[in-house]
């Protein structure tokens, strides 16, 4: 039974307005599968929320309900959605370009998704270079631009009848760029939006939007975003939850589960060669160097955080470790990747591990977008603000505390995530020591 008291979470009353910016492949894969799952097309494969359990106490009571009995999340039924997007296609035409899911299921979903259509997105071709479209917000500067946004929320808001609301990028991969002057605080940041600073990327315009009207914001993407201070600033003021950045979906996910097994048997690595073929939106837009820039940042700090050369520097100094996405029209949203892994056991001798990995990258994140949108839901109603590293779990490059670094381990993610929900509910955080079992 509880030994602590568990924290007070608002009931999830009323429905949960879900913000998308950007509506490609991702997008309407979440959108449309959450409709499908709500008439009884499909399961939430993927879903934690939906499908996870959470044990609780010892192993011998036997209580391990679903995460959705333990805390109280929002209802599938009780979603509502609105995006922006370049395009102006309605969430049906992107669904249908976008080429993942099976044009039978989208026809039977065909009322609903026609009815979702794209608000004009903020856009600067500087940070997209590969795409370009005709529905983007005017304005004179990046605040007329951001209060826009604001203006979208609100009016969102009360035309769906949402009582709460959620922002979840899922976006493009914007090109390369680091923290600059306007990046440093908020009132730095404000002024940079009022002068256009060109340091300032589209993405971080919606999440100031957000953080600014208290709407919790995820960062599907690699790109800086909400990763800056002033936006953490901004978050704590408003004390909204956040969190981001980059949807762990496929090579990723992959070298999450295998080095920390590495590690854990001592076995060294010599080298990780990782490559890549992709034909979606976000393939095209991965072509151009400057935005695979930004991904590869998040895909590259992975193994140095899980392998900790520092403190092993017999198994794991100078790996080498490369990373390779290539633009490949005919596979679509059918991501492949391949990993050679170089290690090495006993007394030196080497080994070889080769995995291929034949996934569908945005049937493997349109779970992780539900997770996200329903837990940072949670976390607000808890009273939990600023970043939410407990939510590391769903991305390649998790954000943290200044000077803290993140924790990519995703069996430990998973312990974080489900002891802070055993945590909210004021039972035992579980340690699996089990020596009560034998006293």
């Amino acid at each position: 039974m509880p030994t602590q008291e568990p924290v007070k979470i608002a009931p999830a009353e009323g429905k949960l307005g879900v913000m998308i910016p950007g509506m490609g492949a991702v997008g309407t894969t979440f959108v449309a599968g959450v409709e499908a799952i709500r008439r009884g097309l499909g399961k939430p494969v993927g879903s934690l929320t939906q499908m996870a359990t959470v044990r609780l106490g010892k192993r011998t009571e036997g209580r391990s309900p679903l995460i959705k009995d333990l805390v109280p999340l929002a209802s599938l039924d009780d979603l509502v959605f609105a995006g922006w997007d370049i395009f102006e296609d309605t969430a049906y035409e992107a669904a249908v370009k976008a080429g993942v899911l099976e044009r039978t299921l989208i026809d039977q979903l065909k009322d609903m998704l026609t009815g979702l259509k794209p608000m004009p997105a903020v856009f600067d071709p500087n940070y997209v270079h590969r795409l370009s479209g005709p529905n983007v917000k005017p304005g004179n500067t990046l605040m007329d631009k951001a209060d826009a946004v604001m203006q979208d929320i609100r009016d969102f808001k009360a035309s769906s009848g949402a009582s709460r609301l959620v922002m979840i990028w899922c976006g493009s991969t914007e090109v390369h760029h680091k923290p600059a002057a306007p990046h440093m605080s908020l009132a730095a940041f404000e002024e940079g939006l009022c002068k256009n600073d060109p340091n300032i990327a589209p993405s971080q315009v919606y999440s100031y939007a957000a953080l600014k009207s208290g709407v919790p914001f995820a960062n599907g993407a690699p790109n800086l975003t909400n990763d800056v201070p002033a936006l953490a600033e901004l978050a704590k003021i408003t004390e909204t939850p956040h969190c981001g950045k980059d949807f762990k979906t496929g090579q990723t996910f992959m070298k999450t589960l295998v080095a920390p097994g590495l590690k854990a048997r001592m076995l060294g690595v010599q080298g990780w060669f990782s490559t890549n073929i992709l034909g979606n939106r976000d393939g095209e837009v991965l072509d151009d160097p400057e935005a695979f820039k930004t991904k590869e940042e998040t895909k590259l700090s992975v193994l140095d955080y899980i392998l900790q050369p520092q403190l092993y520097p017999d198994l794991y100094t100078n790996v080498c470790h490369e990373v390779r996405i290539n633009y490949y029209p005919p596979r679509g949203d059918a991501k492949e990747g391949w990993d050679n892994v170089d290690i090495f056991g006993w007394l030196g001798y080497p080994m070889q591990i080769k995995i291929n990995f034949l996934c569908r990258d945005s049937i493997l994140a349109a779970p992780l977008v539900l997770d996200l949108v329903l837990f940072l839901d949670l976390a607000q109603r808890a009273g939990m603000r600023g970043i939410q590293e407990w939510l590391s779990f769903y991305f390649k490059g998790p954000m943290t505390a200044p000077g803290l670094y993140p924790e990519h381990d995703i069996f430990i993610q998973l312990m974080k995530l489900k002891n802070t929900l055993r945590w909210m509910k004021g039972e035992d955080l579980i340690t699996h020591l089990g020596l009560e079992y034998y006293d």
